[in-house]
């Protein structure tokens, strides 16, 4: 059994692995760290320089899909998953990835992600039959696995919400009595003589309709909102099966694609969208206040990065209609956990200053964040409290 590292020579090993070969010499590294080296610099190049991305300097990797899906097994081995995706992202960008994941056997070495499922997407029109089958089977693995720690909480989020505002006191019949709340509220009135409490306030539920709000996510398709692209199909899924508001997905580029039809299963939804391409703000907003029958009682999630192809002035005075018609519209630069992409600065103000404050917002805090704005909470409060720079406000 080797004897564990002292702190000097586990520094030199930590720098013997960041630097490559030009790293000290006079430190042997053992078998597992050998074959690390080797997974690192087949992707960063065996002379601790960055390849170029035509491949010149690519330490071994090349073109070839056999080595590249051997190296997908070694970082796999090598690394934690979260190491493991950093890698896979600079190998898409390094070696041109995007071309080898036309073969399933290759798509079927990759660790799944959320990265991954956006590549996919762009390119789903380019793939042939057999790999679309075994990308879809990827994609609905990182679906599934991000509904199982997303969707509940934003099944709670948003029927306590609703389910707080629809309760009256006075309920119209007795069927409508909230027994429990009514007896908790009640409770100083306990008559010990009758053993019984008799109830001064009546505590209800109010007349449930259909909906009780109207939810429209309307969705940038460009390239560098991939991720967010991935997590609001999966939102808009689980707020479609909630009967207690109704949900539509709007996704745009130059043109306006309505996929409320499809949100029953987000797979189908992100397959359906086209990532990449122009931008028509105008449009996709023009057709959302078309959706719009109870401005009081819609929400209007707006997911871009705000880098209009269009006609700003015309996309402001979009912007300020619906919010003056009653409706609130929620403005997100990304929702993601990677941050704001590139965006414009001074639309972002702008529409801060309507009235829509914009800001990035990760799929942890989205269930929060649709709650406050059902409890009709300040969106830029709610954003400060929760450590979130808004780009613009009144």
């Amino acid at each position: 059994m080797s004897q564990p590292l002292s702190p000097e020579s586990q520094r030199a090993r930590r720098w013997r692995l960041l630097l490559g070969r030009t790293g000290p010499d006079d430190l042997a590294l053992d078998k597992h760290d050998q074959g690390m080296d080797a997974a690192l610099a087949a992707l960063y190049g065996e002379d601790g320089h960055t390849p170029d991305r035509n491949g010149s300097r690519n330490g071994g990797l090349g073109a070839s899909a056999p080595k590249v899906t051997r190296w997908l097994g070694d970082i796999r081995q090598y690394f934690p998953s979260s190491v493991v995706r950093l890698l896979q992202k600079d190998a898409y960008e390094r070696l041109n990835l995007q071309r080898m994941l036309m073969e399933p056997e290759m798509l079927q070495a990759v660790e799944p992600d959320v990265h991954l499922v956006g590549t996919l997407i762009s390119l789903n029109h380019l793939m042939p039959a057999k790999t679309k089958e075994t990308a879809r089977l990827v994609v609905r693995k990182v679906v599934d696995d991000l509904e199982r720690r997303l969707g509940q909480k934003m099944q709670q989020a948003i029927t306590g919400s609703l389910n707080r505002a629809s309760r009256t006191r006075r309920p119209r019949r007795v069927s409508d009595v909230d027994w429990g709340r009514t007896l908790r509220a009640n409770m100083q009135h306990y008559q010990a003589e009758y053993h019984t409490i008799i109830p001064q306030q009546l505590i209800g539920y109010g007349r449930h309709r259909q909906s009780l709000k109207d939810i429209i996510l309307c969705i940038d398709q460009s390239g560098s909102m991939a991720s967010s692209v991935v997590y609001a199909s999966i939102f808009g899924a689980v707020m479609a099966s909630l009967r207690a508001v109704s949900t539509q997905l709007v996704v745009f580029d130059t043109s306006v694609v309505d996929l409320t039809p499809q949100l029953a299963d987000p797979v189908d939804v992100l397959f359906a969208t086209q990532l990449g391409g122009g931008t028509d703000i105008t449009k996709a907003l023009s057709y959302c206040q078309g959706l719009v029958r109870r401005p009081e009682d819609t929400i209007l999630v707006l997911i871009s990065d705000l880098i209009e192809g269009g006609n700003s002035e015309a996309m402001l005075k979009r912007v300020g209609s619906l919010i003056a018609s009653g409706v609130t519209m929620v403005t997100l630069l990304a929702l993601s956990d990677e941050g704001a992409p590139c965006y414009d600065p001074q639309h972002a103000a702008q529409f801060g200053q309507l009235g829509s404050p914009a800001f990035a917002c990760t799929p942890d805090l989205f269930p929060e964040l649709m709650a406050a704005v059902l409890n009709r909470q300040d969106v830029g409060e709610w954003a400060a409290r929760n450590g979130i720079v808004t780009k613009g406000g009144r």
